[in-house]
C-alpha cells in the first residue's frame, strides 16, 4: 500500500481518496440502476429489454472494473471482497472490464 510520509505527498493522499470514494459511489449507481431496471421487469412494471438490460450490465462492469483498478493501485487486492461487498452480479463480473467502443 502507498505510504504517503513526505508532506509534499499529502496532497496526492487526499486525491486517491476522492478519486477511489467518487469510484465506489459510480459503481454504487450503477448496480442500483441495473437492481431498479430488474426489479421493475420483474413487478412487470417495464417490459424486458434485452439491449438496455446490456447496457446496464456492461455500464456496471466498467464501474467495477474501475473501482478495483483504483483500488490495485493503492496496494488493495480485493476484488473479492468487493464483489461481495457491493453484491455484484456474476453477469457484471463477467463484463467487468473498459467499455468498448
Amino acid at each position: 500500500m502507498p505510504r504517503f510520509d513526505n508532506p509534499i505527498e499529502l496532497p496526492f493522499a487526499g486525491e486517491a481518496a476522492a478519486s477511489l470514494g467518487q469510484a465506489g459511489r459510480k459503481l454504487k449507481r450503477k448496480l442500483e440502476a441495473l437492481r431498479r431496471y430488474d426489479a421493475d421487469v420483474a413487478a412487470h412494471s417495464r417490459k424486458p429489454n434485452d439491449k438496455r438490460r446490456e447496457s446496464l450490465v456492461r455500464d456496471a462492469g466498467e464501474a467495477f472494473w474501475g473501482y478495483v483498478v483504483q483500488r490495485e493501485q493503492l496496494g488493495l487486492l480485493d476484488s473479492d471482497y468487493i464483489a461481495k461487498e457491493y453484491e455484484v452480479p456474476a453477469d457484471v463480473k463477467r463484463a467487468m472490464g473498459p467499455k468498448s467502443g
